[in-house]
C-alpha cells in the first residue's frame, strides 16, 4: 500500500506504508491545523525510517482510554498539544524531571509497561534562541504572560541563568503564583512578578522580551499587549512564542524601535525535532533540519 501526504510528503514521492510501519501521533483537541505531521513525515522520509505521522483527535473525558489505547496498538510515540499537556502526567508509567517541574508534557516515548512524558518544548524554544544568537544566561528579561506556556518559558530562564525575570500579567495573583512555584524549583529568587498595567516601573535598562500569551494570534494580527512605544525603547531582543502571522505586532513594535525580533516558528521546528529523536534514538542532521525548516516557512509566508 502506498500513502501519498500532502502535509509533509510530497506527492510524486509517496511513502510506503507496510506491516513494519511504526506509528506516531498528535492527541489534543482541536489537532486540525497541526503543523506536526509536515515536520515528522518529512524528516521520517528524508532519513529513510520506515514512520508515519498523524493526527488523533480525543474527545474531552476520554484522554486515559487514548493513552492506553495508543500503547495496547503499539504506537512508538506521541506528541500532546491542548488542552491535555498537564492532565496527561496521570496516565503515564514515567516522567522526566524537566516536564515534571514544569508541569507539562508534550511527548510521549513508548517504554517498558507504558510511555515515559517529556516536554520538548522548552529545549526546542532554547534551541530557537542560541540558534538566533540570543542568550538567557545573565539576561534581564520581561516575560509577557502567565499562563501555561509562560510558567513553562519562567522556568526554561530560571534553570538557564537569567540575571532577573519580570513577569508581566494582567492579573498579579497569577504571577506571584507562577513566580513562587518557579523560585521554589529553581532554588533560587529570579522571577519578579508584576501587574502588566505597572511596566512603566520595569527598572531601567535594555531587555530581553518574550512574548508568551497568545494575543497577536492570526486571525487577530492587530492585537498587542502593550502597545505604548516607550515600552519597546527598552527591548534590544523580542521574541514571540506566535508564528502565524509571520510578524506579529509586538515583533514589529520591537523592529521599529530599534530591536531584533523573532517569531515562534523554530520553537515549533525544535520541538518537534528533539520528539522525532526521542521516538527514533538518532540526532537528526543540522541539513534536514533546514529542510524542514524552509517547508514550514514557506507555509506561512505563502499563506500570509
Amino acid at each position: 500500500m502506498y500513502c501519498s501526504f500532502i502535509n509533509g510528503i510530497e506527492r510524486e514521492n509517496p511513502m510506503k506504508i507496510n506491516g513494519k510501519t511504526r506509528i506516531c501521533g498528535l492527541i489534543g483537541n482541536p489537532v486540525e491545523h497541526t503543523l506536526s505531521p509536515m515536520i515528522h513525515n518529512t524528516l521520517a522520509q528524508a532519513l529513510g525510517h520506515d514512520m508515519v505521522y498523524v493526527p488523533l483527535l480525543v474527545e474531552a473525558g476520554r484522554l486515559k482510554e487514548a493513552v492506553a489505547g495508543a500503547y495496547a496498538l503499539n504506537l512508538l510515540g506521541l506528541n500532546v498539544t491542548v488542552p491535555y499537556k498537564s492532565q496527561v502526567i496521570e496516565s503515564l508509567q514515567e516522567v522526566d524531571e524537566l516536564a515534571r517541574n514544569i508541569g507539562a508534557v508534550n511527548t510521549l516515548v513508548r517504554t517498558e509497561g507504558g510511555y515515559k512524558g517529556y516536554n520538548t518544548d522548552m529545549e526546542g524554544l532554547y534551541r530557537a534562541m542560541t540558534g538566533e544568537g540570543i542568550r538567557i544566561e545573565g539576561e534581564q528579561i520581561i516575560l509577557l504572560g502567565a499562563g501555561g506556556a509562560a510558567r513553562a518559558v519562567a522556568y526554561l530562564c530560571a534553570v538557564k541563568g537569567a540575571a532577573k525575570v519580570y513577569l508581566l500579567n494582567r492579573t498579579l495573583d497569577k504571577a506571584q503564583a507562577v513566580a513562587r512555584e518557579v523560585n521554589h524549583a529553581a532554588g533560587r529568587e529570579v522571577i519578579v512578578p508584576m501587574l502588566l498595567a505597572a511596566y512603566a516601573n520595569l527598572p531601567a535598562g535594555q531587555y530581553l522580551a518574550i512574548q508568551g500569551t497568545s494575543v497577536g494570534l492570526s486571525p487577530h494580527v492587530e492585537d498587542v499587549v502593550i502597545a505604548d512605544e516607550t515600552f519597546y525603547e527598552k527591548i534590544h531582543t523580542g521574541f514571540d512564542l506566535i508564528y502565524s502571522p509571520w510578524e506579529t505586532r509586538f515583533m514589529q513594535l520591537v523592529k521599529a524601535n530599534g530591536g531584533r525580533a523573532y517569531n515562534g516558528l523554530k520553537m515549533l521546528l525544535y520541538q518537534g525535532i528533539i520528539a522525532y529523536e526521542l521516538w527514533n534514538q538518532v540526532t537528526v542532521p543540522e541539513a534536514d533540519v533546514q529542510v524542514v525548516y524552509e517547508k514550514l516557512k514557506a507555509h506561512f509566508t505563502r499563506t500570509d
